[in-house]
């Protein structure tokens, strides 16, 4: 029988061909049971999957919620002993707004055990794409709405849609007090594992106890033929299982012909045991068993719809800068709060988050949901995120640039601000108005001339010209510039920039035809890149699948790639040298400035994409000049090693590739802003740029061919990229933060002439390992303390010390390889203390 993923139900309703075998499957009544079937016992779980959004707008969703659990109170007047399952702390909000007396029920059935509140979350979000913090954050604020709205918190993690799972997602979930999880998918014919139960066990040795459902968490008629295949075909280390039943997607819950096959099965002496249960009473009851020849898996849980890891750029590139610049701004608010009086909008920095989670739900970030969804409403939720986000940002930098002094009014000064733990070297832009016969002069707070160069500004107005200047920033905290005349033109430029090729102290870059390109280490002495082909390759690759990308492990089908290259130098100064290069396909178009900065062991690319192709995918593709290749990608408060098998795979900001040379081992690492999917074939590692599916095509439907349909991806898109090639693995490389420096903003402020009593440079707060990333900083939902959350990146026990240096205060803490601590600190007394990630 062919394979098919089925979603549920409403699914199944989608689907022929294939479908109609495991249809019948389920409609005939398998007799006899088999002989050990009175043996088991099979917790009942009545639920509705509502997917909130996917073929219909979040109202619609709404609707459905509202429908689906007024059913469920029904079925449990109608049925003693009946149980339903439900997530969401979003469904669970929408009915206290429109019913609170439905609420109320539900909180008597709560408390009674019959209604069974799980996940914990927001809603059921996409586990591969959202940032560590946000899945932090799912938990956060779902689990403090399920206390506040139900009396009690979920320990059932539960995620049974979702096309995927982190393998760092255990310590996530134990962190938000949930120590089960349940989800479905990768089904057995994606992801074989040794048993549907079993510990799971993320890279900090955290395990939480796993139950991939069997079949399917949907049916809405008989039972019996579904439990029937549960018993006689487990393979289970147990005999107390789990099957799922009510109709879903688009809700329903128990129907009255599952509840009645439950009451004939109950009668029938040589049936299993089958009772109406919840997820927390199975896990409450396996848990008193002997449990230690329940398997270990230690590995994420993949491949299921690869195709979702790409599909829909912009829905991916705004999830990922509603994330970041969230967080960036509540870090700063919030020791500008305890600094220098900065407000801290924590109600709106609640309502922001809450819109982002709502736009993870996983067909939602997965882009599998209508094009109306990607057009109004997910546009609009990550533009009103990123407009608090900003908001309170600039709010908190503004305050503080006013304290510090700028007085001569022949200069301009430009206050910047670092938000990471550590010192960095960044290089900023800014529009300034500036005459243009004279160079000027860029001073830090010690007076000493600082590395810079003005470019061509981004309006045409007279005067106006862009500063680029490298700026040494401590550790979170700002440093003043100060740009004076200098009384001459700006007459430095660069030596070595033309359209054939660029060139600094330790790389050399040539350009090929086809719009690759070449890059020489001189101080290792090889070429990057393998000899036969040039790296950055635009590859097009033939994509006849769904939006899903249903049964594709793999996009191996090369059909062509961007050439006829155009390269013109664009900038050419003492500071950075900029070479754009256009190239074509079909009727797309692909632009990239490669930037690279004196000095800089990296390469900068900025990327514009015109696309305009269908059923077809771009990736860039990277060969790597390694033997022995060892593919390494950043998830979520982690990393992983996987296979380079040209595998599909998903990823968070960066992968690397590392072997061996002649002289030992070497790497290159690629960062980006916007991109999801990754793959790696031998040493040929590829980044997932763009895809040409139509909106929501679900196989097994085959497009028309005289229809006009409605295509993702059209038009143009933009993304930055960054390449760090260095000797060793990741580790040397210290990607982790690097990916941070990268993808954090750089908050710069335009000062006034006014004066001042703060000191022209500071640093409020430190960390003294390069191995711990402070990933967020906030104020705690409930009272005023201060959070502060690290994480291991390098899978290397430390001893670390966070050091608050606007308290002169300090913590120090013991990290597991890989661990995630959130530190409390006291507004009132400053005491410190560890807490769980609910901030407890």
């Amino acid at each position: 029988m062919q394979h098919v993923r089925l979603r549920g139900v409403s699914r199944w309703l989608l689907c022929a061909g294939p479908l109609l075998g495991l249809l019948g499957l389920f409609a005939q009544a398998p007799s006899p049971w088999p002989q050990d079937a009175p043996e088991f016992r099979i917790h009942m779980i009545g639920n509705s999957h509502i997917d909130a959004v996917w073929l219909w707008p979040w109202p619609e969703g709404f609707s459905v919620v509202n429908s689906t659990f007024r059913s469920a109170l029904e079925r449990m007047r109608e049925t003693p002993g009946f149980a339903f399952t439900a997530s969401s702390a979003q469904y669970y909000q929408w009915i206290a707004e429109n019913d609170p007396a439905m609420l109320a029920e539900i909180r008597k059935r709560v408390a009674e055990g019959r209604w069974d509140p799980v996940g914990g979350w927001w809603v059921e979000p996409d586990v591969n794409m959202p940032s560590g913090e946000a899945l932090i954050r799912q938990g956060l604020y779902g689990q403090l709405t399920f206390r506040h709205l139900l009396g009690r918190i979920a320990s059932v993690a539960y995620n049974p849609d979702s096309f995927g799972h982190t393998g760092t997602l255990p310590q996530i979930l134990k962190l938000q007090e949930m120590n089960n999880y349940v989800f479905m998918r990768p089904k057995p014919e994606e992801k074989k594992l040794p048993a549907d139960l079993f510990w799971w066990e993320a890279p900090d040795g955290t395990r939480v106890l796993t139950y991939r459902i069997p079949l399917e968490y949907g049916d809405d008629k008989s039972v019996r033929s579904r439990v029937w295949h549960i018993v006689a075909e487990q393979k289970e280390p147990v005999k107390n299982l789990m099957a799922f039943y009510g109709a879903g997607d688009h809700g329903g819950g128990a129907t009255k012909a599952n509840l009645t096959s439950i009451r004939e099965i109950q009668q029938d002496k040589l049936a299993p045991k089958i009772f109406f249960s919840t997820p927390d009473r199975y896990f409450a009851e396996i848990r008193h068993q002997s449990l230690s020849n329940v398997p270990v898996v230690q590995d994420d849980l993949q491949h299921h719809s690869v195709g979702c890891y790409t599909a829909e750029s912009e829905m991916k590139k705004e999830n990922r800068h509603s994330e970041t610049t969230l967080v960036s701004a509540e870090k700063l608010a919030a020791i500008g709060s305890a600094v220098w009086g900065a407000n801290y909008p924590k109600a709106e920095f609640t309502e922001a988050w809450k819109k982002v989670l709502f736009l993870q739900f996983h067909d939602s970030l997965a882009g599998t949901a209508l094009p109306e969804h990607y057009a109004t409403t997910a546009r609009d939720g990550h533009g009103f995120a990123e407009s608090v986000a900003q908001t309170a940002l600039y709010a908190a930098a503004e305050k503080l640039a006013w304290q510090v002094p700028a007085e001569d009014p022949d200069s301009k000064y430009l206050l910047v601000f670092n938000l990471r733990a550590w010192p960095v070297l960044a290089n900023i832009e800014y529009d300034l108005e500036w005459p243009t016969d004279d160079g000027g002069l860029v001073e830090n707070d010690q007076g000493r001339a600082v590395p810079h160069q003005w470019v061509r500004a981004t309006t045409e107005v007279t005067e106006r010209k862009r500063l680029v200047l490298q700026a040494e920033l401590p550790a979170f905290g700002y440093r003043q510039f100060r740009i004076r005349k200098a009384g001459h033109s700006d007459s430095a430029s660069g030596e070595k920039g033309t359209a054939g090729g660029m060139e600094n102290e330790h790389l050399k870059l040539t350009f090929l035809p086809d719009g690759s390109l070449r890059i020489l280490d001189k101080e290792a002495g090889r070429q990057i890149f393998a000899p036969a082909v040039g790296g950055a390759r635009a590859v097009v690759l033939d994509d006849p699948s769904d939006t899903w990308s249903h049964g594709v492990r793999a996009y191996d089908k090369e059909i062509g790639q961007f050439g006829n290259a155009h390269v013109s130098a664009i900038e050419n100064g003492p500071l950075r040298q900029r070479v754009r290069v256009q190239s074509t396909f079909d009727r797309s178009t692909l632009t990239i400035d490669w930037i690279l900065y004196a000095g800089a062991h990296t390469l900068e690319a900025r990327v514009s994409l015109d696309w305009h192709e269908h059923l077809r995918m771009l990736k860039f593709s990277f060969p790597v000049n390694v033997a022995n290749p060892r593919s390494t990608y950043e998830i979520a408060y982690g990393n992983i090693v996987r296979a380079t098998n040209g595998d599909e795979n998903p990823g968070q900001r960066w992968i690397d590739v590392s072997g061996t040379t002649g002289s030992g081992e070497y790497s290159l690492s690629v960062i980006n802003d916007a991109k999801y999917g990754y793959s790696v074939l031998a040493n040929d590692m590829r980044i997932s740029v763009t895809r040409g599916a139509a909106y929501a095509n679900h196989q097994p439907k085959v497009l028309e061919a005289n229809v006009e349909h409605l295509w993702q991806d059209q038009g143009v898109q933009t993304f930055r990229m960054l390449l760090v090639p260095h000797h060793g693995d990741w580790r040397q490389a210290a990607m982790p933060r690097t990916a941070e420096d990268f993808t954090s903003p750089v908050p710069v402020i335009f000062q006034g002439i006014h004066p001042g009593s703060r000191p022209q440079s500071a640093s409020f707060l430190a960390v003294n390992a390069p191995n711990i990333v402070v990933s967020a900083i906030k104020k705690s939902e409930s009272g005023d303390d201060l959070i502060v959350r690290c994480y291991e990146t390098n899978g290397q026990p430390t001893r670390a010390s966070l050091n608050l240096l606007y308290s002169k205060r300090h913590w120090t803490g013991q990290f597991r390889p890989y661990e995630i601590k959130t530190i409390r600190i006291d507004s009132h007394t400053g005491s410190i203390r560890e807490v769980n990630a609910l901030e407890e």
